[in-house]
């Protein structure tokens, strides 16, 4: 039996071990199919670190492969799988489903890829694996699990809930290594955490991980307020450990280089950005408690736009929000920014909809990135002369939270404090204008 797996084989440790063990197991010859870095670059694979010379030497000095062939394009396991006689396409179990379809040129069998093995095995045969846990259980952090198989180097292996069954439950549906009943214990284990619980409840969370030494990535917004905000970056720097703010969209290609064209001088000096984002919540805990409210729960995208593009120094924050009769938290938000040289609004909405599109305007031109403006793919350039129009093309990979998860995995291996993508400052002038827009409604119904 001819059985053939594929992968990136980077930073080679005890689970890709485990995983060609497994493959090998199902029949006589196997091949192992290794990618080149353009393919990984096409299917949205982020922070390989080594080369493909190297990867393949990887999966040779293993002794497992009776043949090692590459993997350059999307479409190519159909002709390897019949060019080289396989009967048995075997890869890890978090890719299950994605490859029934070559059901129809072979027996495709996924199987588990890491369950089972330590962290201790991971961290020293992987020469730099970063362990990492999930704090929280909802929809956001499936998301962030899946994403990260995208990122190489990085190893989900934990997760914590304040509810240890719906702790348990998560990792057995995502085949993590352990759940954990209580924070303390999955602290000790991890090199890394990201928080995904509800907004007031970060700050707690990442003040506790930062403490413990342990990296944190926090889903936005980092907190509710500038103090507790800023508390965090500066109790960070003191445990010389990374501290970022999980906005996916600060890290997606097509959002750095809208930036880097607006503020480049191309349509002059920006004076005026107007950001909206806006979705209908039916029932959930944004439309409850303390901390729902369209503000708290969209506000950090169209800011992250106003303070990337009109910078920190804003000198008056004006809001207006509907809140409607009998509702606990508003429901739509404009929210108004002056700058001394220019001026911003965001819109956010969990009971209103509208056009989600993002506008830069210059003293020379305009940029209009088209809804959903947060996943930027494409943008324009836009002049009196259309002539000089311009059109902006570029990649947003699956959910997008792989380019956060890459960001931060990147900042950890080379210690570096600070992304340039997001700076510590940018998240708590965004904290800052939430806090003051939420405290200074003008409220109608």
């Amino acid at each position: 039996m001819r059985v053939i797996t594929y992968g990136t084989f980077d930073l080679f440790h005890e689970g890709h071990r485990r995983l060609l063990e497994r493959a090998k197991a199902l029949g006589d010859y196997l091949i192992v199919g290794v990618t080149t870095e353009n393919y990984d670059d096409s299917r949205g694979k982020l922070n390989v670190r080594q080369s493909l010379m190297d990867r393949i030497r990887n999966v040779q000095d293993s002794g497992l492969a009776d043949e090692i062939i590459i993997e350059e394009y999307e479409g190519q396991k159909v002709q390897d799988i019949q060019k080289h006689g396989v009967d048995i396409f075997a890869i890890g179990s978090d890719w299950l489903g994605k490859f029934d379809y070559l059901n129809d040129y072979c027996k495709v069998i996924y199987l588990d890829r890491t369950k089972g093995v330590s962290s201790t095995q991971l961290r020293n045969e992987s020469a730099g694996v970063i362990r990492l846990g999930v704090i929280g259980s909802g929809r956001i952090a499936a998301r962030f699990v899946a994403e990260a198989r995208y990122v190489s180097g990085v190893s989900v292996e934990a997760v914590y809930s304040r509810r240890f069954e719906s702790a348990k439950a998560f990792a057995e549906r995502l085949e993590l290594e352990w759940a954990n009943e209580n924070v303390e214990d999955l602290l000790k284990h991890v090199d890394a955490v990201y928080v995904a619980t509800p907004h007031d409840t970060h700050y707690a969370y990442a003040r506790q991980a930062i403490e413990a030494g342990v990296h944190v990535l926090c889903e936005k917004p980092m907190t509710l307020t500038k103090a507790q905000t800023t508390e965090l970056f500066e109790l960070a720097t003191r445990h010389e450990v990374v501290l970022l703010e999980a906005v996916k969209t600060a890290f997606a290609p097509g959002f750095q280089r809208m930036v880097a064209v607006a503020r480049s001088g191309s349509i002059g000096q920006v004076r005026s950005v107007d950001a909206t984002f806006t979705k209908i919540v039916k029932s959930g805990r944004e439309l409850e408690g303390p901390d729902g409210g369209s503000i708290s729960e969209l506000a950090t995208y169209p800011l992250l736009a106003v303070v990337k593009l009109l910078g920190t120094d804003f000198t008056k924050v004006t809001t207006r929000s509907l809140k409607p009769a009998g509702a606990p938290v508003e429901v739509f938000s404009r929210i108004d920014v002056d700058y001394p040289h220019g001026t911003a609004s965001a819109r956010t909405g969990i009971g209103v909809k509208a056009e989600g599109e993002l506008i830069v305007a210059g003293s020379a031109g305009y940029v209009y990135v088209p809804a959903p403006w947060w996943l930027t793919e494409y943008f324009e350039t836009r002049f009196e002369d259309q002539s000089k129009n311009k059109k902006y093309y570029y990649k947003f990979d699956g959910d997008g939270l792989r380019y956060e998860l890459a960001e931060f995995a990147f900042m950890i291996r080379n210690r570096t404090p600070e992304s340039f993508k997001l700076r510590a400052a940018e998240s708590i002038a965004m904290a800052d204008i939430i806090e003051q827009a939420r405290a200074g409604a003008a409220i109608f119904e």
